[in-house]
């Protein structure tokens, strides 16, 4: 089963735009392989991953918003990579990520203890039914994601002991949350120690305007935060800017909803913040033309160890 979602070939438009001199590779590729041919391999068993029956049902029709082959290649990833995911959620990435490692690299997925009593839906994709739906789309598929480790967090006090370990982690659209919730800092000296020396860190987030003055209050009211403020926070934790992209920015976007980014898709969120309901028909199709939000794309190298303690 995962052989059919192996072996693909796709060609990048150059995005990627590197801040730092020569880009950055972390994982050991095959004796005599260039590094650009380790990042096209793991291209390409994204680029066949997407292609595969197991995703689920509405996750293609983000691909054109997320751009996964693009993004992931701006961090510099490769298959032999051990890859950890932050708040994997329902599993957009972990559907592309977690075939494309199972032969040579290793998939790793934050997620909460199990709850001692079946927690009730929500339309909020936080809380522990999100735990619980992500725990039974692995159990579900276990050749697919037999190999997946799973690492149970407090998400409010982090503690990851997966210590040098890690060649790259990603933050897919977790940083203004971690800030809303008050744990940034908490989880980027977590992240700092789980990754190797010059391990990636990659991140994607909402964009907030340019010109903001109040970062805190945007992001809480919004959920979109300064590229500028996020990029002095996460160097301050021990890190450093590497490269940026701009694969996944929409100048649609105008970030002046009445729910922030969760006006957009695939919230659609109306009514009061955090009290979500979903959106009538015609805001539906108002947001759903603008598409998923304006994304910063960030690419980080790890740095000193005492500049994240």
């Amino acid at each position: 089963m995962l052989a059919a979602v192996i072996g693909a070939t796709t060609c990048l438009p150059a995005t990627f735009l590197v801040a730092c001199g020569a880009e950055h590779r972390t994982a050991e590729a095959p004796a005599g392989t260039p590094p650009d041919a380790s990042v096209a391999a793991g291209s390409a068993a994204i680029a066949a991953a997407m292609r595969g029956s197991h995703r689920s049902p509405g996750a293609a029709d983000r691909d054109k918003y997320r751009h996964p082959v693009e993004t992931l290649a701006s961090f510099g990833f490769t298959p032999t990579m051990t890859v950890l995911d932050v708040g994997p959620g329902a599993g957009y990435y972990t559907e592309l990520l977690a075939p494309a490692l199972a032969k040579d690299g290793l998939y790793i997925a934050t997620n909460t203890e199990p709850p001692s009593t079946a927690p009730e839906p929500s339309l909020s994709g936080w809380g522990p039914y999100a735990g619980v739906r992500f725990d039974e789309m692995l159990r579900a598929s276990p050749a697919l994601y037999g190999k997946v480790q799973v690492v149970r967090v407090d998400y409010e006090k982090p503690k990851l002991n997966l210590d040098g370990r890690v060649d790259m982690v990603l933050l897919m659209r977790e940083v203004h949350m971690m800030q809303n919730w008050g744990t940034l800092d908490v989880w980027l000296r977590e992240i700092h120690r789980a990754l190797k020396p010059n391990g990636v860190l990659g991140v994607v987030d909402h964009r907030a305007a340019p010109g903001v003055a109040d970062a805190v209050a945007t992001c809480k009211q919004t959920g979109y935060v300064p590229e500028a403020w996020v990029i002095a926070k996460i160097e301050a934790a021990g890190f450093a800017l590497a490269g940026k992209s701009e694969i996944n920015a929409n100048p649609r976007d105008t970030k002046d909803h009445p729910n922030g980014v969760w006006s957009l898709p695939p919230s659609f969120y109306a009514g009061p913040l955090f009290s979500p309901h979903p959106a009538g028909a015609a805001d539906r199709a108002k947001y759903a033309a603008i598409g998923e939000s304006d994304r910063m794309t960030l690419k980080f190298v790890r740095v000193a160890d005492g500049a994240a303690r």
